[in-house]
């Protein structure tokens, strides 16, 4: 896009911070920031790309965050990003040659089991009752890495409602899933602008001016749910997924 406006600056600045404030901590950054992109007229074979890169700098900031607050469990994660990164590719190219709709309405079931499932298990995610790998939990962490990468590179909305619910159905708690959650989506994330790059479909200009605004949402972000742990972050994980709902509703409608 050549002219800039300050307006449209200002747009990007706000909606990125507050998309990265939201994104640090249980994903969803895109509900926010691709609408922004959308609404300053970036060319729409650019849009996915531009969002993956400001999505990507989010992701490496907030899992910085949870590196260093030791909450993130790498003996695990370095097991599945490699198939995060396979899926991750695969669904970035296979974007470009078939259309993301006819998924929302399976995005729309998955995302009211989750959202339920949280709501009635009132303690879920407060204590870990994580102590090894084993069948289960390898199944669980194989599945997730490959099948929703492949998601995050293919359509993306809700991907860190997915990640987090499976950390949890693997038992850690709260905090701890979010940090695995975000290492992983970094991983897809990354993979997938990449892919972006190399096919030539990102703004760098738009990229940027939403980026630096959501690194430092994502840095408020992380530290809060790091310091408040399951308080802070069930109520954010439970009102993202119910607004994913409600926008792939919308969306699914008109």
């Amino acid at each position: 896009m050549e002219d800039w406006t300050i307006g449209m600056v200002a747009v990007l600045v706000l909606c990125g911070f507050l998309a990265g404030l939201i994104d640090s901590v249980v994903g969803g950054g895109g509900l926010i920031a691709i609408p922004a992109l959308l609404s300053v007229g970036i060319p729409l074979p650019l849009l996915l790309g531009s969002s993956k890169l400001a999505g990507s700098m989010c992701s490496l900031t907030s899992t910085a965050s949870f590196v260093r607050s030791g909450k993130i469990n790498f003996k695990l994660i370095r097991t599945l990003i490699p198939l995060s990164i396979i899926g991750a590719v695969a669904g970035t190219l296979t974007v470009r040659q078939v259309p993301s709709e006819f998924l929302k309405p399976l995005v729309i079931v998955m995302l009211v089991v989750i959202t339920v499932y949280t709501l009635f298990k009132n303690a879920w995610g407060d204590v870990s009752t994580f102590s090894s790998s084993n069948g289960r939990t390898r199944l669980i962490g194989i599945i997730a890495a490959l099948v929703i990468g492949f998601y995050d590179g293919f359509f993306g909305p809700g991907t860190g409602s997915f990640l987090i619910f499976a950390f949890l159905m693997m038992g850690f708690e709260f905090v701890t899933a979010a940090g695995n959650a975000k290492m992983l989506n970094f991983a897809s994330n990354i993979t997938s602008l990449l892919t972006f790059i190399a096919l030539g479909s990102v703004s760098y200009t738009h990229g940027l001016i939403l980026g630096i605004p959501m690194v430092i949402g994502a840095i408020v972000g992380s530290r809060i749910a790091i310091r408040k742990g399951a308080a802070y972050i069930r109520p954010l994980f439970i009102t993202v997924t119910v607004i994913l709902i409600g926008k792939q509703i919308w969306d699914t409608m008109h």
